[in-house]
């Protein structure tokens, strides 16, 4: 049975569309390989793609793409709103189809050997392939960003997985590791106070008693003038879309601002969204097998 594993590589450009198209070139009409979304943020200053592929094909690709990001992407010259601590940032496999979390590890694990090799590329292990528990979480491996990575690995606690033992001069450093399905959503407040969003985020990331599965951020889209609370949901089956929408909803109602919107970077699993219809609209017995486009 053919295996199918999920890529959502993150890259540190989002404002130089030529760059942004190499890297994609690297996933179009590969044999094995399908891109099935990508979208730049210029006030994140950030890129995220989203691929699916045979496991072999699919880490061909990736490595390919991060080799085209090490070469055109220069973190000395780059601002934005996002953190980051690599020009390839943090690259996850995510299981699809006939493929367990053992067989992302794998191909995160060949991955990270390739690019340290190819491009001097330092790579960490992280979330399921963490190979030490101070890794396993991207925001730990992160803090410090890319103007702090270098000082911060002179420390044995953080010698990289693969590749030297400083940041790539331009590059920085790179993450991968072997994870669940993630959904990147983010809501916009009617303000354009930062500490707003900051404050809410604080509130319903897990580092700081929120949602278990939780990490946010506040952050400000500047052509918009809006404060934006920016979040992953690791394991949207244990906190649903609905809950963490309506508790910065609520949050957001404490300081007197509404919510103008929202939005998904990348693709969502489908129950997610039925979770929402299913709370929103009341439905009673509501299952995939009323959704028309799961039917054929």
């Amino acid at each position: 049975m053919e295996q199918i594993l999920e890529t959502v590589p993150n890259f540190s450009e989002g404002r130089d569309p030529e760059v942004i198209e190499a890297i994609a070139d690297c996933f179009r009409g590969k044999p094995g390989v399908k891109l099935l979304d990508y979208s730049a943020d210029k006030d994140h200053h950030r890129s995220v793609f989203t691929a699916v592929g045979e496991p072999d094909a699919l880490r061909d690709a990736v490595i390919k793409a991060i080799g085209v990001a090490v070469a055109r992407i220069d973190l000395t010259r780059h601002q934005g709103q996002h953190p980051r601590m690599g020009a390839a940032d943090v690259v996850p496999f995510i299981p699809i189809r006939n493929c367990s979390l053992e067989d992302a590890d794998r191909v995160a694990k060949e991955v990270g050997d390739a690019v340290a090799r190819r491009f001097g590329q330092p790579v960490f292990l992280y979330e399921r392939s963490a190979t030490k528990p101070n890794r396993e979480n991207l925001s730990d491996i992160r803090k410090g960003g890319f103007e702090g990575m270098a000082e911060k690995m002179k420390d044995p606690a953080w010698t990289p997985d693969f590749g030297p033992a400083t940041i790539h001069p331009t590059g920085g450093v790179t993450a991968v590791g072997a994870r669940m399905p993630l959904i990147a959503f983010n809501v916009n407040l009617g303000t354009d106070k930062l500490e707003i969003a900051s404050a809410i985020a604080k509130k319903v990331r897990h580092s700081n008693g929120g949602f278990r599965y939780v990490k946010a951020m506040g952050v400000m889209l500047e052509e918009r003038r809006l404060a934006q609370v920016s979040m992953n949901l690791t394991d949207y089956t244990q906190t649903s879309v609905y809950r963490v929408f309506e508790t910065v909803r609520m949050e957001a109602e404490r300081y007197g601002v509404s919510v103008v919107g929202s939005e998904l970077i990348g693709l969502s699993p489908l129950k997610a969204l039925m979770d929402c219809a299913e709370h929103y609209l009341r439905l009673e017995h509501f299952s995939l097998e009323q959704v028309l486009e799961t039917r054929y």
